[in-house]
């Protein structure tokens, strides 16, 4: 939850060092992270020496009010004696999927018009030949792609070739958060998913320091119909 902000474990500290070295060959051109101890210790890769990493508080895990703490086995006992079942049992003070989903929601429109931002103001430096391609020739190596370019990715899945906004974005949040975020693009805004991706992954929570990537194309470079593409779906390879 958001209450108990501990630091990462030696095991959190060896798993977020193997996330760092598994997107070592990427190149993100913006970090953001949740606010809470634990998502900021996450290490930087080589490209990201030179990035700030922005916290935001809308990128926390789910507040759990008074179950925060306490063993998962106790909020599971207190869903039971409410007569309801985890994920959707929210506890005394603490959040329910909607309101997560609406901070997901409000960070993820944030998002889109950062992109088109950054593309703007780079047709204003660059004119019409954007760093886009520069960018990707010189090119983000994504470890879970093989041979694939972003290019050839996003082609494939939309059946047309079009210009990407020149903005990389890594996000660093939180398990619950993140499955509430995942379940917003997929039922809200009709994420395309991996071909090979089964309910029981959808539904579950990314394993600690798991990498999901999704490309994002907007119409007309404008947010309000944002096209998603789910490469892949907490991956943990590196662990």
């Amino acid at each position: 939850g958001q209450g108990v902000d501990e630091p990462l474990s030696p095991t959190g500290f060896k798993q977020a060092d193997a996330a760092g070295l598994f997107l070592s060959n990427v190149k993100f051109t913006h970090v953001f992270s949740s606010d809470l101890l634990r998502a900021k210790q996450a290490r930087k890769n080589k490209f990201c020496k030179d990035l700030e990493i922005k916290c935001d508080t809308r990128l926390r895990e789910r507040k759990y009010g008074v179950a925060e703490g306490r063993p998962l086995t106790d909020l599971k006992a207190m869903a039971k004696a409410a007569g309801e079942q985890c994920p959707a049992f929210t506890p005394s003070g603490g959040e329910t999927l909607d309101e997560v989903r609406e901070r997901a929601r409000d960070f993820f429109e944030f998002l889109c018009q950062l992109a088109v931002e950054v593309e703007q103001k780079d047709q204003e430096v660059h004119g019409a030949a954007s760093r886009t391609s520069e960018m990707y020739e010189e090119g983000s190596v994504f470890p879970w792609t093989g041979n694939h370019s972003v290019h050839e990715l996003s082609s494939a899945n939309s059946g047309a070739s079009e210009l990407l906004l020149d903005a990389n974005i890594l996000v660093v949040s939180h398990g619950a958060y993140m499955r509430n975020w995942i379940g917003y693009f997929v039922s809200d805004l009709k994420c395309t998913l991996p071909a090979n991706l089964t309910k029981t992954q959808l539904s579950s929570v990314s394993p600690n320091t798991g990498v999901s990537h999704f490309i994002i194309k907007l119409e007309n470079r404008t947010v309000l119909k944002p096209e998603i593409i789910c490469v892949c779906l907490n991956q943990d390879s590196h662990l």
